[in-house]
């Protein structure tokens, strides 16, 4: 039971990471995928990392 409560938490911080990804104009698609994988240190680097400019 307490593996299903963590695949339940890793799985819902998946997508608040996709979330904030697309509200810095990021993929919330690739970030979900690297969230899959790094969890909690995807949502440091979302948070650390300027928003991507766009050229003129």
């Amino acid at each position: 039971m307490e593996n299903a409560e963590f695949f339940v938490g890793w799985g819902t911080l998946t997508l608040i990471n996709a979330g904030l990804a697309q509200a810095k104009g990021r993929s919330g698609l690739i970030w979900w995928l690297i969230s899959l994988l790094l969890g909690p240190i995807a949502t440091f680097l979302i948070v650390i990392l300027p928003r991507p400019t766009f050229p003129s």
